[in-house]
């Protein structure tokens, strides 16, 4: 039987070297490089049970904030009406229950969904996707940039994109720096470009930081003139005016790359149709899951462009498996001489740190069943602040 009798919630912390907050605000894009320093990072763990005793997991990566995991602490008690296999249904009744938030919440009951669909069936999440890529092209995701010796300067930025490029990386994206000085993010975007444009598919993603319209058309023509392959999120009108990214892209020949903070199959279609974005953003953990991010790439698909998945984690590899109009994994975020912000929660081996492609510079797939991955529960555990449980 396919009923959902068991949800159970485990909040965990753990420690990673060398990152701090490059501003006051305790959110994932405020963490760079901080050398010495250590700092704690929440992540929470998702176990779904039916009457069976088949279980579906998943543990957070990017997503893993306490606001999300507040939101899915208010999701799950709900599940119990549910059998696992109907997640069409789950997904259309929950997308309504979070109409009132930002849906971060979603994401990793139905990617554990998923999981759960796996194991019952003996196969992977990528098999019951109709998923035919085995490894997946790869660009490395900087941090921001920092004033702590890190990603501290252009010359940095080069330096570290010539060290990505020997271990086998042929695409490269920046983040700049959180001033959001135009003149400064120019410069970087064509001293990177002079430095390894040349045999790097170059990318920028200010993260909003871009002050005004006018910087954000400063910037972009410097992305023009180097040749980059995607301008992403320019400026404070945090990633949802699709009137003022029609524009850009009406004065600028450097595609566009919105809807990350645009949520949900509706009004991502809504802001591509105003003529928004060049590209379509997509993420299992902020779109309402696996099954929230394939509907993106089928709507990309319908309107014959492009999806980027935003991020990384095994979820995010299935989704990339199955979707064809999609380019490149983002390995995110790295720099010199720190580590990502995953969790070391994975006893198979998995990884998503900056050495975890090929020579060819791609990821593989994981192809066991369900997500494909095993998950160290005794680390969890052992760094369990919460466990809350829905029976």
């Amino acid at each position: 039987m396919s009923q959902i009798k068991r949800v159970e919630i485990h909040e965990f912390k753990h420690t990673a070297q060398n990152l701090g907050l490059l501003t006051n605000a305790n959110t994932i894009g405020a963490v760079g490089y901080a050398r010495g320093q250590s700092m704690e990072l929440d992540k929470y763990a998702v176990v779904i049970e039916t009457k069976d005793g088949c279980k579906g997991e998943y543990v957070t990566h990017w997503g893993g904030n306490q606001v999300a995991c507040a939101q899915t602490k208010m999701l799950a008690p709900k599940l119990l009406e549910y059998n696992a296999d109907e997640r069409e249904r789950i997904y259309d009744d929950f997308k309504r229950e979070l109409r009132q938030f930002d849906h971060m919440g979603h994401g990793p009951l139905d990617i554990a969904l998923w999981d759960w669909a796996g194991k019952f069936l003996n196969c992977s999440i990528s098999v019951l996707l109709g998923g035919y890529r085995k490894h997946l092209p790869a660009y490395a995701s900087t941090y921001h940039g920092d004033r702590n010796g890190g990603l501290d300067s252009k010359e940095a930025f080069s330096d570290f994109a010539h060290q990505c490029f020997e271990m086998g990386y042929r695409a490269f994206k920046v983040h700049g720096w959180h001033e959001g000085n135009a003149k400064e993010e120019a410069e970087n975007v064509l001293h990177v470009a002079k430095e390894v444009g040349h045999k790097m598919t170059l990318m920028l993603d200010p993260a909003c930081q871009l002050k005004t319209f006018a910087d954000a058309l400063y910037v972009g023509r410097a992305c023009d003139e180097a040749g980059y392959f995607w301008l992403e999120d320019p400026y404070r009108d945090s990633g949802v005016s699709a009137f003022s990214h029609k524009r850009l892209r009406e004065m600028l020949k450097t595609p566009i790359l919105q809807t990350e903070h645009v949520r949900g199959i509706e009004t991502k279609c809504d802001f591509l149709i105003a003529g928004g974005t060049d590209f379509l953003r997509s993420d299992p953990e902020y779109d309402m899951g696996i099954t929230g991010a394939m509907k993106i790439s089928h709507l990309a698909e319908a309107f014959g462009i492009d999806v980027e998945v935003h991020a990384c984690g095994p979820a995010h590899r299935h989704v990339m498996a199955a979707t064809r109009n999609s380019n490149f994994y983002e390995v995110a975020l790295v720099g010199p001489d720190c580590p990502n912000t995953m969790a070391p929660v994975y006893t198979c081996g998995y990884s998503d740190m900056i050495d975890c492609i090929d020579t060819n510079g791609c990821v593989p797939v994981p192809n066991d069943i369900g997500l494909g991955v095993k998950y160290d529960w005794d680390f969890i555990k052992s760094n369990t602040t919460k466990v809350s449980v829905f029976e």
